[in-house]
């Protein structure tokens, strides 16, 4: 899932950043109300997070730039300003939930993994499945012919683009760009590694195996038999 983070300072910024790539988001930072806004128009999210106080245009005016422009996306806010009218302005701006700084990491994710569900449509689903593997995005469970399976959290994130992309190629530079996040040297192995692991624990014991490295242009999840 891909997270809108507008946040100027650095440290904390660099914080959440890390803290959400290791549970599996992708996110996009942006460390000014502007770039935040010009991010939340231009690209899809499935939810921001947005301080309150930032540099030029604050949070708030954000917000309500987006929602007049149509966007739907679920918003988190922080801010250092926890009285209650506070929170109701930041509610008021178009914002789904507030948090307060200095706060829990474990609470920013749980909440928001909470507007996540709650944003979703009822007619959409949290499995993703093919043949016998099922994946449950919001529990982080995977099991395949009924039995579960362990996967660390950047193996579950690039499991669950491959079954977003099924039946298409991905690149290495397209899964190192919506997996990880951010800007790795092309030369780097991590796409490798981390598929050789994923295969060992999705495939290794299956008597059809589901991922596919097409020589010389990506990876690809399918039931295509070899």
């Amino acid at each position: 899932m891909k997270i809108l983070l507008v946040e100027d300072d650095a440290r904390t910024a660099d914080f959440i950043v890390t803290g959400l790539a290791a549970e599996g988001f992708t996110v996009r930072h942006a460390a000014d109300g502007s770039t935040g806004m010009d991010l939340g128009r231009e690209e899809q999210f499935d939810a921001a997070v947005i301080d309150i106080m930032l540099p030029g245009l604050d949070g708030l005016s954000v917000v309500e730039r987006l929602r007049a422009s149509g966007s739907t996306m679920p918003v988190l806010f922080l801010s250092a300003r926890k009285t209650v009218e506070d929170r109701l302005k930041g509610f008021k701006a178009g914002g789904d939930d507030y948090l307060v700084k200095p706060f829990s990491f474990a609470e920013l994710v749980a909440r928001l993994r909470a507007l996540l569900r709650r944003s979703r449509p009822a007619q959409e689903t949290n499995l993703l499945a093919v043949a016998d593997l099922e994946v449950d995005l919001l529990a982080h469970k995977v099991r395949r012919a009924g039995q579960e399976i362990n996967l660390q959290q950047r193996e579950f994130a690039l499991l669950a683009y491959l079954l977003h992309n099924r039946g298409r190629v991905v690149s290495k530079m397209m899964i190192l760009e919506h997996v990880w996040g951010y800007d790795f040297d092309p030369q780097t192995n991590v796409v490798e590694a981390c598929v050789c692991r994923l295969r060992d624990k999705i495939d290794q014991d299956a008597a059809h195996r589901l991922i596919r490295t097409v020589r010389g242009v990506g990876y690809v999840l399918d039931e295509t038999r070899p």
